[in-house]
């Protein structure tokens, strides 16, 4: 399947936010907060320097989206990223969009000078961990830890 990737740009926003509830609704964990998100997004966006968004289109219409965030890795040798949410329509998926978002993502952070490329995915969603495999990700004997300060008083 034929698709291309926009830069989000404000006029995007509000396809974004509804992207970004669908997702949120299928991880249980993650509570959407329509302003949080806005404000988030806003913030990025204003900055680059931070990361990137892109809605996944077909025939220019967005059926998903992507948000690379940049970082800084002394154990990789500078600049990293993470692929921080990543989402296509359940109408769209199994085409092979998310193999092309990927490659599309590593060309980004080849022209980033990214040394590594990292993402989470929940423990329970083997099928998106054997995607993920497939496409050149590994596991390494290491937990992901969160204390999220954004949200406490």
């Amino acid at each position: 399947m034929q698709i291309n990737f926009k830069s989000v740009e404000n006029n995007d926003i509000e396809i974004l936010l509804s992207f970004m509830q669908k997702l949120y609704a299928v991880d249980s964990s993650i509570l959407f907060n329509i302003v949080f998100a806005h404000q988030a997004i806003i913030q990025l966006l204003s900055d680059e320097s931070m990361g990137r968004i892109w809605l996944i289109q077909s025939q220019n219409q967005g059926i998903g989206y992507v948000t690379l965030t940049l970082g800084y890795s002394l154990e990789y040798g500078g600049r990293d990223a993470f692929i921080d949410e990543i989402y296509i329509e359940p109408a769209f998926q199994g085409k092979g969009i998310g193999k092309q978002t990927i490659s599309f993502l590593e060309e980004i952070c080849i022209s980033l000078n990214v040394g590594a490329l990292h993402l989470e995915v929940e423990r329970e969603n083997t099928s998106a961990q054997g995607f993920y495999r497939q496409v050149g990700f590994t596991e390494h004997n290491r937990y992901l830890m969160t204390k999220d300060l954004s949200r406490s008083a």
